[in-house]
């Protein structure tokens, strides 16, 4: 029962904000009383944390499987891309500024753990790229590592992105972009052109 508290509380909370979404609203959607989910949940805030935490490691679970079999690292890049928008719904009630703003503990927990995840995956994925020859050989892996995330975090701010304007799809698709055509080599450039040809 606690695992299909979790998966629809995540439903609802990514389609609706952590915010809107009351407990009474759980329970109706799911057809149990409020009293069965304080049963393995004593309140909104231990919910809000189990379904972050878990949405976090099914999608560190899949990046890892992309890396995996990725063809390339720049596939690898689209291909996480394409996996976290689906996983969180292309965040129609930008849950992330949700929980920054109305649980900031969860949210600062949240940030570090995606940190040192995307830290490493991401100076795994350059130095392969270096090492095939798809990115420059002179890049600074740690340096552009870091700058990643914190773009990618960047791009999620409603201040300087207001959803209105910019909807994440394109977002993420341009930092992306413009992330990658500062660092591939030739051989990088055409791998990345052909690509982004062929997904128009």
């Amino acid at each position: 029962m606690r695992d299909k508290i979790i998966h629809k509380s995540a439903e609802l909370f990514l389609n609706l904000g952590f915010k809107s979404v009351t407990m009474d609203d759980i329970a109706t959607e799911m057809g149990i009383s409020k009293k069965t989910i304080y049963v393995h949940f004593k309140n909104k805030t231990k919910l809000v944390e189990a379904v972050t935490f878990n949405l976090f490691d099914t999608i560190c679970d899949g990046i890892d499987s992309i890396c995996d079999n990725a063809p390339n690292p720049i596939e690898e890049l689209y291909s996480i891309k394409m996996f976290v928008m689906h996983h969180l719904k292309n965040e129609k009630s930008s849950p992330q500024y949700q929980l920054k703003k109305y649980y900031p503990q969860i949210y600062d927990v949240l940030k570090y753990k995606q940190f040192e995840k995307m830290h490493q995956s991401v100076k795994d994925s350059l130095n392969h790229g270096v090492e095939t020859g798809v990115f420059r050989k002179s890049i600074d892996v740690d340096f552009i590592s870091r700058m990643y995330f914190t773009g990618m975090t960047g791009i999620k701010d409603n201040m300087f992105f207001p959803t209105e304007t910019y909807n994440m799809n394109y977002l993420m698709e341009s930092y992306l972009e413009y992330h990658l055509r500062a660092i591939v080599s030739e051989k990088g450039m055409t791998i990345l052109n052909n690509f982004i040809h062929n997904q128009s």
